[in-house]
């Protein structure tokens, strides 16, 4: 197995995946705890758009991915304001929209255009600049999880409790929809913008049948994480399978296991 390391492609791989395992859990347990996974939703179905207009334009696909998610994640904040008490209608919103769009942009993508890396994950897809794109990134939503920490961590539970501590929920949703569309346009390349939001919810879910503390489920989400996606990149390179269907299907079997033996 080790001399698999030798191909660069999959040394970028494992590096890109074991960012994404640091950096997805920190938002998939905001996400879990405040039961809002429709924007995971929304945001990977912005991502094909995005993907989509990148090929047509002629720039990198991640590039613009990035952009397209940033924009719909302000436009789901915006809508979200002017249905108060409706949190998911805006999202649902953005989700149909993104679809329609991506339906119509089809049309003009170039013929032999293989859409399938995009849509369920590719391990040669990561290139060097693609690389430094989701390390740079990763990085970055890092910094800002870690620094609105306990403010995500009080939000995720009860935003009517959180103002009453002072804090500025508006303002960390906000940051919060920014971080996840981030993390979904870094993450849509090796995953697949189809089934990206899957891999910020089902680690977590693993690991809150633990049923450990915040940090510690974090923590055990991200190597639930890495794990599922490393075993996947060698599955997935021994019987060429996509790799990002095989990381979602190797997450439920676990998830289904963990519950079948926890109930027991």
């Amino acid at each position: 197995m080790l001399e698999l390391f030798q191909y660069d492609f999959l040394q970028r791989a494992v590096i890109v995946s074991a960012l994404l395992a640091i950096v997805m859990p920190m938002i998939g347990i905001v996400i879990v705890n405040k039961n809002i996974s429709v924007i995971g939703d929304a945001l990977s179905h912005t991502a094909l758009a995005g993907v989509i207009f990148g090929l047509i334009i002629g720039i990198n696909p991640m590039i613009s991915t990035i952009i397209v998610c940033l924009l719909a994640s302000i436009l789901i904040e915006f809508l979200r304001k002017n249905f108060p008490g409706h949190s998911s209608i805006s999202a649902t919103i953005v989700m149909s929209f993104s679809i329609g769009l991506a339906s119509v942009l089809t049309d003009f993508v170039k013929v032999g255009t293989n859409l399938e890396a995009f849509l369920f994950g590719s391990i040669v897809a990561v290139g060097k600049n693609d690389l430094y794109i989701v390390l740079a990134l990763s990085v970055l939503v890092f910094i800002f999880s870690l620094y609105f920490y306990k403010d995500l961590q009080h939000i995720s539970f009860d935003e009517s409790s959180a103002r009453v501590f002072n804090i500025n929920v508006d303002l960390v949703n906000f940051i919060f929809t920014i971080l996840t569309a981030i993390t979904i346009a870094i993450a849509s390349r090796t995953i697949g913008v189809m089934i990206v939001s899957s891999m910020l919810i089902i680690p977590v879910a693993c690991s809150i049948q633990l049923k450990m503390s915040y940090f510690k489920t974090i923590i055990a989400s991200s190597i639930f994480g890495f794990i599922f996606m490393i075993l996947a990149l060698f599955i997935s390179f021994y019987f060429n399978l996509k790799p990002g269907g095989t990381t979602v299907i190797l997450a439920t079997l676990t998830l289904i296991i963990i519950t079948l033996y926890k109930n027991k």
